[in-house]
Formats: structure tokens, C-alpha cells, sequence
């Protein structure tokens, strides 16, 4: 290995060579419930690198493994052997004929994808429950569906054109005439064989009818062997292989799909039935029907989330034997939408539904409807045990099969064990996910779910021919059963295929084809307590896309992974000193802590909550001693902040000047009157040096607080009072709990004890004043009481120019995204939100204390032409944007203030 590292060295950098025992484990970590450590990890950032990296592996005879996001729940993207994970530049979007296809490279996200087809109506076909977070080259990869795809849009159905390369290192691009024509010379025993494999098969009558009926209904289990009996051309048969071939084919750098309509006209409803019988029944029904998406749930998946907020009533009083399905139909019109309701209607007709339910096309009830189904996974996986795992298991029967095998389903499950079990899944597609928790610590516990494993290999094969992976890939989980749900001969034929692809066997082994009947019980991964604030973590990996250290150091999930492993370790007795030194600056000093991973977390775990607690258990008597000095002096510390300040912006042009706090005013007696209590950012920060802005904010809300008739009251002992957030961020409880109690009070007072609702002018600390505020006391982010308040009061003069808009977390915690952005649109016509920005990493003081993090949050950002500044709400947060987007950042409220002038 090291021999191979070597030579690894020769044209990857030494930070995209990954070595160190601690990110080994955690960029190791996928979705499943397997667990293999890798020997080295490469960021591979070009087609070139990757065609090296194959090449030193071929040399070296060491096998090599291609991963995206790592949401793969069947142990597809690890290895104990060299992973190649995709850096940076592999986000390359091109829209073709005005929507109608799209050019993807793999590191895109499938949801980031649909963003961009969005202005044309249109959407790819694959619609994963994980398409936030997945990427395409994963989604490809395992031919991933979903909800409302089905089998008629999934990757391979809307596959055009593909760039890939070969385990020899060959690349070919089929939508390219030369490259094609290089290839066919290059390649042509190779495709000389495939051709002959897709005329035999053809010719095989039973074998041929066989595949297309195991197409027929959904089906990831094994390759691909429908492009044998699809297509003639073996390049195509070739680029079809690729799906679904979970990187034991080749490695797709490039993929262009055909497009599918995304209509915006849709309605929902939730049809309750009495028992599954009459539910299936009704898909059967519905099959012929213009619906989008039917979803099936049986009573234990209803039960997990009745008593969750927004549920529709009447769900707890429903029988044992309930179920239930959630219908979308989708339209180009209005008038559409009404006749494909009414004609599903009229077909359900005379059908014992277990109470009425009426479609609805307000999107706010739709979503409380589809919150039901969103929930189900996590509703287990948040109350199981710690030091268990959550599976999810992905099957597919036909359509007149599906109530028998589900009640089936139910009975194999109760007679093994897992009561907690649950059902769901894409019922037009006779696609069935069951859910249960299961330990693997004990020998006991895996010997039963072996045998659990076997019956529901006997249901799903024997009795019902049905598939046992219909969308998750086969991976390590389903490759010993492939055989028996294919048979020898399509099994045969499976080798083949990758015996001409991978000669060498170094792509991905033990994922689809495995001999081992043993290799789905092996490998398991440990889920160790590690702390009850993050012990329900599932590491679906759902949270990466949201963090800003992702990427440069640990995402919330490897920082999850990493603290279970040392934590692990010292329950073992076990030396975890070397993992503890990686952990305090990968885990600790690089987590902005800004909380946008529990917005996008199946059970909403937020991990910079761990961080903060870890941070507090890590300071010292000497580093706590002087927190409380600091808050016990507070007036001074803002001192001495200024002064720095000071110093700092003659040599850093880009950090701001010193400010000061507003002059203290008495108790308003007026109605129309608010509680100023501007951030202790926003008395010490003002505008930038490099800034022609240079009234700090606290001033400018003054302004407009004149301006728009409010009388301004500023709390007594303004210079000493902080919400706390500095100290709690470094985990400093006690005095944060201090410094929150005093401003509280100080709150209650100014507020004539609530009476008057209080502006908090920083996000971050709104937030956190919103979450210890005590009864009685309205808090409002400047932001909100500008967009709710303000704005009637005031006249606003529309700027021609489009307006730059960062979001801070704090703002999207707070559930004002949409707030701030029709703040911005009250101000101009166009607002310009960047999409390859979610946190800023300057994290409080991260920013200045790490910067790296902060730059590298930010390395994405770019700010078109047409802006000569931008706008936030956070000062801390527009320090760094000023610095790495060019231009400076502001307070939304200068916008506001500037347009409100009377001229």
C-alpha cells in the first residue's frame, strides 16, 4: 500500500491525499449498516485524475471503489481498499434544448439539477426520497427512483448520452461522433463480445421474455440485463450497462438525460381503507389512472406519526388492520388537474373508504400530507435504541401480488421479532419499503436477522418472483442472493459482463456480484452511544450538503462517526489519543456550529449542538475563568474590541471599523413604540474600512425606526448585556445561561414586561433569543419586523438593479427565508440568492480564528456584474462575504433605509 500511496503522490496533492485514521473512518461512512475502513482516500477533481488513479490501482492490483454523496443504503460506496470520492469540480450543469435534455456531471445534486430546470418546466426523471442530498453519479450509478418514477423514467429509460471511463482507463463520450469512432477501433473485441452476448440473449426466447418480465415491475437487483435485450448497438447496450452497475462497470464522469414534464398544477389527498385488501385493490384501480404518485402505508408506518404536529385527525382512532394510501395527481392546467381528479374519483366509486377525504391543491396542506410519508423513516430511526441500526429493505411485487405479499410481509416480520416494524412504499410500482431496527452487537441478534433475511428472500423470489432490490442497488446487502432471484443462467451471465468490463475484478468487489452466501452478514457497523444529543444519528448523510466545513475537514456525519469511534474507544479501555488530537481541530475548531445540518436531518439532530457541548468539556479552569470575567465586564470587553477593531481595519481593509452603541433613551409610554436591543456585533462592528458606507447599523435602524413612526426604547445598561451566544458557541454554558438571564431581565423591563415587542438587530442572536425568551416577551428579527412592521410605514423607491442576498442560518432556523427574500423584492424586481452558498463559515469567530473555514464556505460564491454590494443580516457574516465576494456586505436594513429616503 505504501508503495501504492507513492505513486498516488506523484499527481495528487497532498490535501487531496487522504491518510489520517480519523477521516479514513469517517469519509468511509455511507447510509448502510456496513462498515469498511478504507487505505487511502483520493479527491479525484478530473477525468484525467481519475483515469491515473485507475491505472496506479491496475499497476498495483489494488482494488477501487468511485463515491459521490455516500447516501447509498445497500453498502455500495465503501471499501477497505482505495476510495475515490469526488472533489469540487465535478458540478458541471449544461441545459439543452430548452430543457427538453441536460448534461450532468456526477458530483451534481439531484435536487440542484432540478433547480436549474425549473424556469423550463421540466425535471429529470430519477426522484429519490434523497435527491437533496444525493448526486447524480450515485443516482445513475444504482439507478435510483422514487415516488413518480417509476420504471418508465428512471436513469435508464431517460439515459441520451454518456462520458465513461473503463477500468482500463479509456474514456468515451457516446454523444461524441470521434470519440465513438475511436473507441469502435480501440474497443473492438470488446464490443464485438458485447454484440454477440445481446444476440444470444435475444435469441434465448425464454431468457429474453424472462429479463423483460423482471423489468417490468422495478428492479436494481444485479445488472442491468434488459440493455441486452433492448438495444442491438452494443455501445449502446454498454452505456446502459453502466446503470445500475453501482461502480463495478466502469466510472460515469458524465451523463445527459431526457427531461420529463414537471407540471406546477397538483393536488393530494390521504385515502383511508379499512384494511390493505381494499387499499391495493384501489391501486390496482389507480394504476390506469392520471395519478402521479400513489404511496401505501399500513397501519404500524401511521401509527409512528399520528401524534406528530400537522397530522390530519382521525389517524390515531383507525383500526389495527388500517392502511392507507397518499395520492398526487399532477397536471399542465388547471382545468386538467379538475378532470384528472374527477375521473379518479369517479373510479374509486363505491369503495369502503374508512372516512371521507377530498383532494387539495393548497400547497400548505399537501405538504402536511406528504410530511406523513417523509416521516416514516425517521419516525423509527429517532426512537430506537441506542446502539441499534435502522434498515430499510426495498422490495417489488406485481401489482395483483401486492396485498397478499404485503399482509405476507407483515407476518414474516411479526414471526421474527421486529414488532416496530413498518410498510410503505410506491404502490403503483408494487414497491414496498419495510423499516426495523436491529442490534449487531450481539451474535444472537445477527443470527436473526440472517434468518430473517432468508424468508424474506423465500417471499419475495419463490413465492411471489418478485425483486428483492427494486431502487436501493443490490451493494453488499443483496449480492449473495442475486443468484437466486435471477437464476443460474442470467447469473452466468451476470459474470460475464463483469469479467469482460472489469477483468481484473478491482471495481468495487463484494458490491452486486459476490459469492460469498455469507457477505450481507458481514462488515456490520457499529453504532456505539456516543452522546444522547446525537445518539439517534442514522448517518444517512442527508446533512453534508448544508455544512460549510464539509469538504475541507468533517461533515456533521463524520463528525458523528468520529466521536462514536473515540467514544467507542474509551469505553473499550482503548488508546484514542491520536483520534482525539485529529477530532480537536477537524471536529471542534473547523464546525461553524450554525445548526443548518439539523434543518435537513431526517430526526433533527443538530451536531454543532455536540460541538459546543464538546467544546465546554474540553476548556480548561483558565479558559472558563476568563469567560466569566469577560461576561461579568462585558462593557470592557466590547472595549477592547473596539480598539482591536481599530487596529485591524488599517491592515485588513475588509474588517470592519470600530462602532458604538446608540444613545440609551427612557421608556417609550406611546403605543407605537419598540425595544431596540442591538447585538454586541453591532455596537462594536461597523461598516467596513474598504466601505463607502460608514453610519454603523445601529444608527441606520434608528433611522428607520424615526422614519416609519416607532419611538425607539433602549434597554438600561445597553454596553454590558449579551444574549449569550458568544460564550454558549464556545461552550461556555454557565456563563451564557448568565449573560441570557441578565438580558432577559433587562428585556422584560424596557418591554414595560412585554408590552412592547422587542428588535433584535443581528439573526444569530434573535435566534437564540427566541429560544430563552421567557413567556410574554415578543421577539422579532430585524429582518421580520422590517418585512411586517416597518415596510407599511414606509416608501419604498424600487432599485433598477437586481439585488445580492445572502441568507444567513440563522434566518432559515428561524423559519424567515422567505421573509427576507420578499424584504429584498419590495426593494427591486430581482433578487439574486446564490444557490452554491448554504452557511458562510464564519461561524461567530470561526472566521477569524479559522479562516480556512470561512474561505472555504465561500470558495463557490460568485457575484455577477451587476452588483456593487450585497446584502445579509448577520455583521459577522459579512465580513467574509466582503472579503471573498468582492463587493460589501450590509445589513438588509441599508437597503431598506437608502430606498425609504424622501427625495
Amino acid at each position: 500500500m505504501n508503495a501504492l500511496i507513492h505513486d498516488l503522490a506523484a499527481f495528487v496533492p497532498d490535501d487531496r491525499l487522504i491518510r489520517d485514521p480519523l477521516r479514513l473512518l469517517a469519509y468511509g461512512t455511507d447510509a448502510s449498516f456496513y462498515r469498511l475502513v478504507p487505505k487511502v482516500v483520493v479527491k479525484a477533481e478530473s477525468e484525467d485524475e481519475v483515469r491515473s488513479v485507475l491505472g496506479v490501482c491496475h499497476r498495483h492490483h489494488a482494488p477501487v471503489t468511485f463515491r459521490a454523496a455516500g447516501t447509498s443504503l445497500s453498502g455500495q460506496s465503501i471499501t477497505d481498499s482505495v476510495l475515490l470520492l469526488l472533489g469540487d469540480h465535478w458540478n458541471g450543469v449544461r441545459v439543452l434544448d430548452q430543457g427538453l435534455r441536460i448534461a450532468l456531471q456526477p458530483g451534481v445534486i439531484g435536487a440542484d439539477a432540478n433547480r436549474r430546470l425549473a424556469a423550463f418546466a421540466r425535471k429529470i426523471g430519477p426522484d429519490p426520497a434523497s435527491i437533496d442530498s444525493a448526486k447524480i453519479g450515485g443516482m445513475a450509478a444504482n439507478n435510483s427512483s422514487g415516488m413518480c418514477c417509476g420504471t418508465a423514467d428512471n436513469s435508464y429509460q431517460t439515459l441520451v448520452t454518456m462520458r465513461l471511463i473503463l477500468a482500463d482507463g479509456t474514456l468515451v463520450d457516446t454523444g461524441d461522433a470521434a470519440s465513438v469512432e475511436r473507441f469502435r477501433e480501440s474497443h473492438a473485441d470488446l464490443l464485438a463480445e458485447l454484440a454477440e452476448l445481446g444476440r444470444a440473449t435475444r435469441a434465448d426466447g425464454a431468457l429474453a421474455e424472462r429479463i423483460r418480465a423482471k423489468f417490468a415491475i422495478k428492479n436494481t437487483t444485479g445488472y442491468g440485463l434488459n440493455s441486452l435485450v433492448d438495444f442491438e448497438d452494443p455501445l449502446d447496450i454498454l452505456q446502459h450497462l453502466m446503470i445500475g452497475s453501482e461502480g463495478t462497470l466502469g466510472f460515469i464522469a458524465e451523463i445527459t438525460y431526457r427531461t420529463v414534464p414537471d407540471y406546477a398544477d397538483k393536488a393530494s389527498t390521504l385515502m383511508l381503507f379499512p384494511d390493505l385488501a381494499e387499499a391495493c385493490r384501489a391501486v390496482a384501480i389507480l394504476k390506469s389512472q392520471p395519478v402521479a404518485a400513489v404511496e401505501l402505508m399500513d397501519r404500524p408506518a401511521l401509527r409512528a406519526v399520528e401524534d406528530k404536529p400537522g397530522m390530519p385527525e382521525g389517524l390515531a382512532d383507525q383500526p389495527d388492520q388500517a392502511a392507507a394510501l397518499l395520492v398526487e395527481t399532477r397536471a399542465e392546467n388547471a382545468a386538467t388537474l379538475a378532470a384528472n381528479i374527477e375521473a379518479i374519483t369517479q373510479a374509486l366509486a363505491g369503495f369502503g373508504f374508512a372516512r371521507p377525504h377530498a383532494f387539495t391543491t393548497d400547497m400548505t396542506e399537501s405538504a402536511k400530507l406528504w410530511k406523513i410519508r417523509k416521516g416514516l423513516f425517521p419516525a423509527v430511526g429517532a426512537v430506537r435504541k441506542v446502539g441499534t441500526t435502522v434498515i430499510i429493505e426495498d422490495v417489488a411485487f406485481k401489482i395483483p401480488d401486492l396485498a397478499a405479499a404485503t399482509l405476507d410481509l407483515q407476518a414474516l416480520l411479526t414471526r421474527h421479532g421486529y414488532d416496530e416494524a413498518i410498510i410503505f412504499g410506491h404502490a403503483l410500482d408494487g414497491n414496498l419499503h419495510f423499516v426495523f431496527t436491529q442490534d449487531f452487537g450481539q451474535e444472537a441478534e445477527v443470527k436473526r436477522y440472517a434468518a430473517l433475511m432468508d424468508d424474506v428472500a423465500d417471499l419475495v423470489v419463490n413465492k411471489y418472483d418478485g425483486s428483492l432490490k427494486a431502487e436501493h442497488g443490490t451493494g453488499r446487502n443483496m449480492a449473495p442472493f442475486v443468484a437466486l432471484e435471477w437464476g443460474a443462467q442470467a447469473h452466468a451471465l451476470m459474470w460475464r459482463i463483469k469479467r469482460l468490463l472489469d477483468p481484473q475484478g478491482l471495481l468495487n468487489p463484494g458490491v452486486i456480484m459476490d459469492d460469498n452466501p455469507h457477505a450481507h452478514l458481514e462488515n456490520l457497523k457499529p453504532l456505539p452511544s456516543a452522546d444522547p444529543l446525537v445518539d439517534t444519528c442514522i448517518e444517512c448523510g442527508f446533512c453534508e450538503r448544508m455544512c460549510p466545513s464539509h469538504g475541507l475537514t468533517l461533515s456533521p456525519r463524520q463528525r458523528i462517526t468520529g466521536w462514536r469511534e473515540i467514544s467507542r474507544a474509551n469505553a473499550a479501555g482503548e488508546d484514542s489519543r491520536a483520534l482525539s488530537k485529529l477530532y480537536d481541530y477537524m471536529g471542534l475548531d473547523t464546525c461553524a456550529a450554525c445548526g443548518l445540518c439539523a434543518t435537513a436531518c431526517p430526526v433533527g439532530i443538530e451536531t454543532g449542538s455536540l460541538i459546543k457541548a464538546l467544546r465546554g468539556r474540553k476548556a480548561g479552569g483558565l479558559e472558563k475563568g476568563i469567560g466569566r470575567l469577560a461576561g461579568k465586564y462585558f462593557g470592557a470587553t466590547l472595549t477592547a474590541t473596539r480598539l482591536g477593531l481599530t487596529a485591524a481595519s488599517l491592515v485588513r481593509r475588509h474588517w470592519p471599523r470600530p462602532a458604538r452603541s446608540p444613545r440609551p433613551s427612557k421608556p417609550a409610554t406611546v403605543g407605537d413604540a419598540v425595544v431596540y436591543i442591538p447585538s454586541c456585533a453591532s455596537r462594536s462592528m461597523g461598516t467596513a474600512a474598504s466601505d463607502g458606507e460608514t453610519q454603523p447599523l445601529t444608527s441606520v435602524v434608528a433611522t428607520i425606526l424615526d422614519r416609519a413612526g416607532f419611538a425607539m426604547v433602549l434597554p438600561d445598561g445597553l454596553d454590558d448585556l449579551c444574549c449569550g451566544l458568544p460564550f454558549e458557541s464556545r461552550g461556555l454554558a454557565a456563563t451564557a445561561q448568565s449573560k441570557g438571564d441578565q438580558m432577559l431581565a433587562a428585556l422584560i423591563k424596557a418591554s414595560d414586561g412585554g408590552r412592547l415587542p422587542v428588535v433584535m438587530d443581528t439573526s444569530a442572536c434573535s435566534n437564540r433569543l427566541k429560544a430563552i425568551r421567557q413567556a410574554g416577551l415578543e421577539v422579532l428579527d430585524l429582518v421580520e419586523f422590517l418585512a411586517t412592521r416597518a415596510l407599511a410605514r414606509l416608501t419604498i423607491r424600487r432599485q433598477t438593479g437586481p439585488v445580492l442576498l445572502h441568507v444567513p442560518c440563522s434566518i432559515k432556523k428561524q423559519g424567515l427565508e422567505e421573509t427576507m427574500i420578499a424584504l429584498a423584492r419590495a426593494c427591486a424586481d430581482q433578487v439574486l440568492v446564490p444557490e452554491s452558498v448554504t452557511c458562510c463559515g464564519f461561524g461567530g469567530d470561526r472566521g477569524f480564528a479559522v479562516p480556512e473555514l470561512n474561505s472555504h464556505a465561500l470558495r463557490r460564491l460568485t457575484v455577477p456584474d451587476s452588483c456593487r454590494e450585497g446584502f445579509s443580516a448577520n455583521r459577522t457574516c459579512e465580513i467574509g462575504l466582503t472579503e471573498h465576494g468582492g463587493v460589501p456586505y450590509r445589513s438588509i436594513a441599508y437597503l431598506v433605509e437608502r430606498l425609504s429616503r424622501m427625495t
